[in-house]
């Protein structure tokens, strides 16, 4: 905890270093489980008999749990205990894990995903909201960084070891895997880390919780199913309808509750608004690169599960050495120089991928992977911490609860409009004339489906079409990525705060006895 003693000195936690390596090991688990899934699906789809809409809800099921729950989570730490909370987080997602790994059908697969987004939509949020209480502001962001590149490392681990897992165990392994890191981040976190609440947060609100989950949770329904339904197919149109109703009633009911839920005063704030803004756009940027790269290394390329995750972690490497660097930065230019100029090492990253050609090696990727992961990491580690130290301390799960449930938005937004750009683009250019109709479709779905078709029929040039085709689709949307972390560079460059704004006196920040009554030992 950092707090002052009685003479105005700062006194700080000898323990939050090992208290963030929990923090780390918690954030690392909901990193596996993120891309991990991925690499089963087709194993899980032969073994259990799974449609394709079937396994796509079992991918998507987490997603739309751990979106929708976000924000209630984050006001049961504020009330109950952030540490208690990030426990239970991980009890929910060791359980969820423990069933998917023992269950042998599909509608249960997706129940215990579901279970699993609730322990993940417990431990995001809480992880965050506890650092304004273990580091000042000149350690925040290297904590902020240490636990975001912990979340980010966790993607290409997971078909790294995912695919290892598949070629000498059975599909289930790919959930039993997270059961001994959820149980060590427990155990650091029962010993490590202090207890923080706010024993004054407002009350859980059944209706205000009913009204965040199911209106997100259509939004988030609607946003998957346009690519592949149409934006205009009524069923979509009608989601987006009920998301827009369901969200309005949701704010409407705050702005006249005494005690709102969703603390929409936090907006006002202009560190927090554009600083979280800043971060939701490089993770709609984000989605935008992560989502073209598998498919393009394993069926452009030719590599496997395995292979893919280990040529993804160029990007990581980036992502860890701008964690590491930001601070220094930030205390000597201010975080809106580095934010900004993050976006444009980000923008040119996705300039120079969108120049990829078919007779382009892995070289070129990982050139322009490692320095989108310097961007990436010089935008949204600062830009995290900024919000973060925006927040009244006791207030600090509730806030950076909104914080993560908009930048899960952002990327669920991202994902949908550019994957969407990138199958039409890849219809468009694909030549199926001299296909049967069926077959036409299936090479027409994805680049995967096209390679399966071109070998069942000894078609060499639908291969090379759909390689074509789908670079093609690729470029197009690193390109709009590209002009997206530009504007977003620009807009952070003109609106974003010259310097930290400090946060609003809450009781723990004016309390001066040397530690808060349940800061815990």
């Amino acid at each position: 905890m950092v707090t002052l003693t009685q003479d105005g000195a700062v006194r700080r936690d000898p323990r939050r270093w090992w208290a963030l390596g929990a923090l780390v090991a918690s954030m690392l688990v909901l990193g596996f489980d993120m891309t991990i899934l991925n690499v089963a699906l087709p194993t899980m789809a032969r073994d259990l008999g799974a449609s394709t809409g079937e396994q796509q809800w079992m991918a998507d099921a987490y997603v739309v749990v751990f979106a929708s729950l976000m924000l209630p989570a984050g006001l049961l730490g504020d009330r109950f205990g952030r540490r208690r909370m990030l426990i239970a987080g991980l009890g929910v997602f060791l359980a969820g894990s423990l069933a998917g790994s023992l269950v042998d059908d599909v509608t249960w697969v997706i129940v215990a995903r579901a279970l699993m987004g609730v322990g993940g939509a417990l431990v995001m949020p809480l992880a965050l909201a506890v650092l304004p209480s273990l580091f000042g502001p000149d350690e925040r962001t290297k904590a902020v960084g240490a636990v975001s590149a912990a979340s980010a490392l966790g993607l290409p681990l997971g078909p790294i070891i995912g695919g290892w897992l598949l070629n000498h165990f059975w599909w289930g392994s790919v959930f039993l895997v997270n059961m001994p890191m959820a149980a060590i981040g427990i155990t650091a976190c029962v010993f490590l880390l202090p207890e923080t609440r706010d024993p004054a947060s407002p009350k859980v609100d059944a209706v205000s919780t009913a009204l965040t989950a199911v209106g997100l949770s259509v939004l988030i329904y609607a946003i998957i199913e346009a690519p592949t339904r149409g934006w205009g197919d009524p069923l979509v149109l009608g989601c987006f309808a009920a998301s827009v109703v369901l969200i309005a009633l949701l704010v409407v009911r705050e702005r006249r509750s005494p005690r709102p839920m969703l603390d929409l005063s936090l907006l006002a704030q202009r560190g927090f608004l554009l600083n979280t803004l800043a971060a939701t756009l490089v993770m709609f940027v984000l989605s935008g690169l992560m989502f073209v790269l598998p498919q393009y290394l394993q069926a452009v390329l030719g590599h496997d599960a395995l292979g893919t995750g280990v040529r993804m972690l160029p990007m990581m490497g980036g992502l860890l050495v701008a964690s590491r660097g930001a601070q220094p930065l930030v205390a000597r230019f201010g975080a809106r120089a580095v934010i900004s100029a993050g976006l444009v090492v980000l923008a040119f990253a996705a300039f120079l991928g969108s120049r990829t050609t078919v007779d382009d090696g892995y070289g070129v990727t990982a050139l322009w992977l490692s320095i989108a992961g310097l961007g990436f990491g010089f935008a949204v580690v600062p830009a995290m911490s900024a919000a973060l130290g925006a927040l009244p301390r006791d207030r600090a799960g509730s806030g950076s609860g909104l914080l993560m449930t908009v930048r899960q938005v952002g990327g669920a937004i991202g994902i949908a409009l550019l994957g969407s750009l990138l199958a039409s683009t890849y219809a468009d250019r694909l030549v199926t004339s001299a296909l049967p109709p069926a077959a036409a479709k299936v090479a027409g779905d994805s680049v995967v489906g096209a390679h399966v078709i071109a070998g069942r029929l000894g078609d060499p040039a639908l291969a090379a079409s759909a390689n074509s085709a789908y670079i093609h689709g690729m470029d197009l949307v690193l390109l709009v990525s590209g002009i997206a972390a530009l504007v977003t560079a620009l807009l952070a460059a003109a609106l974003l705060p010259s310097a930290q704004q400090p946060a609003p006196e809450s009781k723990e920040d004016t309390d001066m006895a040397p530690a808060p009554a349940d800061a815990g030992q």
